[in-house]
């Protein structure tokens, strides 16, 4: 049995669509599905039960003899969240529950971490894992300061010497896209946001560059298509002696620009921008570049190539975007 918190979210919903494929473990799904079409991401999938958040340890404890694994993706995720109450509550308190009942039971654990616990990357994208490198970055928002918390205590419990689960890994994911994020909002990704702009004809809005450094549109991420990130998840499944903490990206920075024209051409169309400028809300927080160093990934084994952007944008456009039937 394999019990994936957040699984009807975006990353989630993918992570089930290839366990199922493996179909060698009954699939749990632990999540709020409120009112809106999030049910749609697991729809397609046979399911063994959905628990709600508030009944994950009633279930976990009538299940402990048979779970093979924990996924921990469910989290507050916008990082325009303001209630850090609530972040903490989710983020960080029930991530320490879920830890330390994995490691009462034997149980392995992959949580996702975020870029966003690098805060403007000054401190570079180099994930290392030790209690003093961590010490030294800077989240610019309450959601990667709730990742960022978590992975601290993580490493201090290492350095310590504590007991852990067999197999623990946080995952620190970077732009990632893809089918099953529409009930995101405006935290979808840009290519959900951009597609409609673009299957129109209509320009596609990008935030204009409020440095000198950077040209409008040159704003650069790290953007991994989902499929690479599942992988590497399903990686681990057979590699249960590799634990830590690991960036997942490409390794390769694109331009928003990049992005956009990746998105008309995958259409058959040329790219067509117009700049916007970015909300003075989010604008003293505004991460001009990321770019995830993978080499921790890759000394550790992982060797599987990752997507170019490019292929990914047209593989998302062709296949989900552009038909009938957007969901995994």
């Amino acid at each position: 049995m394999y019990v994936v918190t957040g699984g009807a979210g975006f990353i989630g919903s993918n992570l089930l669509d290839a366990l199922e494929a493996r179909g060698d473990g009954e699939l749990v799904v632990c999540d709020r599905l409120r009112s809106n079409d999030k049910w749609r991401n697991i729809a397609k999938r046979e399911l063994s039960d959905v628990v709600h958040p508030d009944q994950i340890f009633d279930f976990l404890d009538a299940n402990k003899g048979r779970i093979q694994a924990v996924f921990h993706l469910g989290a507050i995720s916008a990082t325009t969240e303001t209630n850090a109450d609530l972040i903490i509550a989710n983020n960080f308190n029930l991530s320490l529950a879920l830890f330390a009942w994995c490691t009462r039971n034997g149980v392995r654990i992959v949580y996702a971490s975020s870029a966003a616990t690098y805060g403007d990357g000054s401190e570079g994208f180099d994930d290392r894992f030790n209690v003093s490198a961590l010490s030294m970055l800077r989240p610019l928002n309450a959601y990667g300061w709730s990742k960022h918390l978590f992975d601290r205590r993580i490493a201090r419990k290492v350095a310590a010497g504590k007991t852990l689960p067999p197999q623990w890994v946080g995952l620190k994911f970077f732009n990632v896209y893809g089918p099953n994020e529409y009930h995101k909002g405006s935290q979808q990704s840009v290519v959900s946001q951009l597609f409609p702009q673009a299957a129109q004809g209509s320009p596609a809005h990008l935030f204009r560059s409020h440095r000198p450094d950077y040209p409008d549109g040159g704003q650069k991420r790290d953007f991994v298509w989902v499929g690479d990130t599942v992988d590497v998840m399903m990686w681990l499944l057979d590699n249960p002696e590799v634990s830590g903490l690991f960036n997942l990206g490409t390794g390769t920075a694109r331009t928003f620009a990049d992005l956009a024209a990746a998105v008309y051409r995958a259409l058959g169309k040329e790219p067509y921008i117009k700049f916007v400028d970015t909300p003075l809300a989010i604008r003293d927080k505004y991460q001009y570049f990321t770019e995830a160093r993978m080499e921790r990934l890759r000394a550790a084994g992982y060797g599987k190539p990752f997507t170019s952007l490019e292929d990914g944008v047209t593989a998302y456009v062709s296949r989900y975007l552009a038909t009938n039937d957007r969901y995994v």
